[in-house]
């Protein structure tokens, strides 16, 4: 699990709720109104930019992967990949069937070359594989940031709503408090929602989404050295350079010449 993500929401939640609590009572922080406003309005609005099946895949899509870290890192993939390939020399194809992996595209690299299958089959079905599952994170990180720029807006159209009902009964002064109430709290209600939760997250996707991609293609470029039988030590040189420079001299398994 990414704590990160986690700790920063609850910390963002607990800030803002003790700043509330300190100035009075919670109830005059919450509105019916502005709530409909800002989340009606911005979903509204996302569901015009997006089709329909891009925001079912997309939103738990970004959830999911805002939350989670990879199962293993760009270095471990390098590390478990010589180990693999050291496997492959010495016990053939055949000997891949019994390895085991946490990363389950990984996992489906090494089913290919365990099976058999010609270089081309492998090259092109994980690519495909990669690039669908890297469009559909994008896709993810593209509708929580297009929430993000809906919602202050929104909060900003409520606001003029509730001016407008405030100017227009001027003569009830019991109305007044109200409507301004419902204004200022659409403007509060939207900046939280796109600072706090949608543009946050789709910065992270967007980390998430760099890092994923390299390490898919690392996968793919591992597999494919394998497949052609490779030595190991070619493995983890070719496959050092998609490493940070720092990371590079670090200590990881050895594997046999």
């Amino acid at each position: 699990m990414d704590i990160m993500t986690g700790v920063g929401l609850v910390s963002g939640i607990i800030v803002v709720s003790v700043m509330v609590l300190m100035g009075g009572d919670l109830h005059m922080f919450i509105s019916e109104h502005a709530m409909i406003i800002i989340f009606g309005g911005s979903i509204a609005a996302t569901m015009i930019r997006f089709p329909l099946s891009a925001i079912l895949h997309g939103l738990p899509l970004g959830a999911k992967f805002a939350f989670t870290l990879s199962r293993l890192s760009a270095r471990d993939l390098v590390d478990e990949l010589a180990r693999i390939a050291e496997i492959a020399r010495k016990q053939g194809p055949v000997g891949l069937e019994k390895v085991e992996t946490d990363e389950p595209f990984l996992a489906k690299g090494i089913r290919y070359v365990a099976d058999g299958y010609d270089l081309e089959f492998i090259r092109d079905n994980m690519e495909r594989d990669r690039d669908n599952f890297l469009m559909h994170l994008d896709e993810g990180g593209k509708i929580y940031r297009a929430i993000g720029d809906c919602a202050p807006a929104f909060g900003m159209i409520g606001t003029l709503i509730g001016m407008v009902q405030m100017f227009a009964n001027m003569t009830d002064p019991s109305k007044l408090g109200p409507f301004m109430a419902t204004a200022l709290l659409a403007t509060l209600y939207g900046a939280l929602v796109a600072n706090l939760f949608c543009l946050p997250i789709a910065d992270k996707l967007h980390g998430k989404l760099l890092d994923e991609e390299t390490n898919r293609t690392l996968i793919i470029d591992g597999i494919l050295m394998i497949r052609d039988s490779k030595s190991p030590t070619l493995v983890r040189e070719m496959l050092l350079a998609y490493l940070p420079e720092k990371h590079r001299d670090e200590e990881g398994e050895p594997v046999p010449a």
